[in-house]
């Protein structure tokens, strides 16, 4: 079963959500959180770290993760079953991104991320965001 992660990140002032225009399938032209896969033997918190560093440049010391939620796809045709590990943290500060993969930009956090005509995931953005903003700031450490 592949592993993936997918990373909520906020700016310092929790205004807005670093999100990236995907630039190929799934979900070719939506928006989404920025993340990768988790490689084979490789720790879910590590995983998260490094595909944030390489799609948008913020290292390890200017963010703290935490592991928020996952989820599991069973029956993820035409696909083998694959689970996706969910991180939250907030800029300790102003931070330059820029990423190669995808087109990166900051979202405020009251857009509908639930509009899947421009956001992917089939509505876990939005149930993902709706879920963080219940558990208040104490999730972002």
């Amino acid at each position: 079963m592949q592993g993936y992660n997918i990373i909520v990140v906020f700016d310092e002032k929790k205004e807005k959500v670093l999100l990236c225009r995907r630039r190929k399938s799934p979900y070719k032209g939506l928006s989404n959180f920025v993340g990768g896969k988790i490689e084979p033997g490789e720790e879910g918190l590590h995983a998260a770290y490094r595909e944030l560093w390489e799609e948008t440049g913020i290292s390890q010391e200017g963010i703290v993760l935490n592991h928020f939620m996952d989820f599991t796809y069973y029956y993820n045709a035409p696909n083998e079953p694959c689970w996706l590990e969910v991180y939250v943290g907030k800029l300790k500060g102003p931070c330059p991104v820029a990423g190669d993969e995808n087109e990166l930009y900051w979202g405020d956090i009251r857009e509908d991320m639930f509009d899947v005509s421009r956001f992917a995931g089939h509505g876990n953005m939005g149930h993902i965001m709706a879920l963080i903003a219940e558990a208040g700031d104490g999730v972002l450490g």
